[in-house]
């Protein structure tokens, strides 16, 4: 094998180790090299595996496998059958797993060449697990089997789970994660796209951590004061917020109780993410009331600096252009237990 062919010249001729390194350009990478990512691909219905009394069965379907330095190997099936399920413990419950295998007889010294599925029954234990094909099978896992014990009038009926089925997509695709190894997992790039499905939406690797895009979650302010800063006691702190790309959406309401205490001086709510510098912003503006029950809703603006990782909270007191100022243990009124601020600000983050 000549290793520094390139595809397709004409007079060269290729080996299947050629071949199959040269297909890993065009699927998702697993960070190493020649490396790739083996699974099914997103919305494929094919290699599903499901029981018909104690017979496996797994349905026609492609899928591609990977070996450390052996490059992509691509495979597709007719519909297999390939086990009858063990009979159920009598004492304990067991995982099965089926998955697809390819054989290769200059990688496993099985001599064969070929793929198909296999049914691997697990062992039965208090604390079961899935079984581990061997070290030297090129493999990806299309489903477990839970198989309950018939002991205490149990029936041992078995349930299939595709949850360990993976995916793969091409390189620079978006790939929908579900499993909790996946979602732990580190991005390979910045600018890397994915879709969290138990989050419900893209997050975006930033070369050091995986960044939500859309999805709101909450966050716990401080709230501090210019002179002595304030005691919550048993009021109510809370604020949501959100991020697409640098834009960062929040949103939050402080209501205070009977042991809350509002400190001296100008209150201020500390920012989910620090705003950017300069820019062609001046200052960031969004909206705020402080509500006095049975007095007054007074209407104001939250105020962010650039650079800036707290916001000001300033009310309209009266009817000239000159009546504002920014609240206070004092101002507008005195902070007293039921009063209650709400704001929601838009802002652009500093990364």
């Amino acid at each position: 094998m000549v290793a520094t062919d390139p595809t397709w010249l004409p007079s060269l001729s290729y080996d299947e180790g050629e071949l199959r390194k040269m297909d890993s350009a065009f699927v998702m990478a697993d960070g190493t090299a020649l490396g790739s990512r083996a699974g099914i691909r997103p919305g494929d219905p094919g290699l599903a595996v499901s029981l018909a009394g104690t017979t496996v069965n797994v349905t026609a379907g492609t899928a591609t496998a990977t070996r450390a330095n052996q490059g992509v190997y691509r495979s597709q099936l007719a519909a297999t059958s390939p086990g009858t399920l063990a009979a159920a413990n009598a004492s304990f419950s067991r995982i099965d797993l089926v998955y697809l295998r390819i054989w290769d007889t200059s990688v496993d010294s099985s001599g064969l060449q070929k793929s198909d599925t296999v049914y691997l029954a697990g062992t039965a234990s208090a604390s079961p697990v899935a079984p581990t094909p061997g070290g030297t099978e090129i493999y990806i896992p299309l489903a477990t089997i839970t198989v309950p014990s018939t002991g205490g009038g149990g029936t041992g009926a078995a349930t299939v789970s595709s949850a360990v089925r993976q995916l793969t997509v091409a390189p620079g695709g978006i790939l929908p994660v579900s499993s909790a190894a996946d979602i732990a997992a580190s991005g390979l790039y910045a600018g890397q796209v994915r879709y969290n499905t138990v989050s419900g939406g893209l997050e975006i690797w930033t070369g050091s951590a995986w960044q939500a895009q859309g999805i709101w979650a909450s966050f716990t302010p401080s709230w501090t004061a210019s002179t002595t800063n304030p005691t919550l006691g048993n009021g109510t702190l809370v604020s949501r917020w959100c991020r697409v790309g640098r834009m960062i959406n929040w949103m939050g309401t402080l209501t205070l109780g009977s042991t809350s205490n509002g400190g001296t001086g100008l209150w201020r709510m500390s920012l989910p993410v620090t705003a950017a510098s300069g820019g062609s912003v001046p200052t960031w503006r969004g909206v705020f009331s402080y509500l006095k029950p049975g007095d007054n809703d007074y209407i104001g603006q939250v105020i962010l600096a650039p650079g800036g990782t707290v916001v000001d909270f300033v009310i309209k007191s009266g009817a000239n252009s000159s009546s504002t100022q920014n609240v206070s243990n004092t101002a507008p009124v005195a902070a007293v237990s039921g009063n209650v601020i709400t704001w929601s600000l838009t802002y652009e983050t500093a990364s």
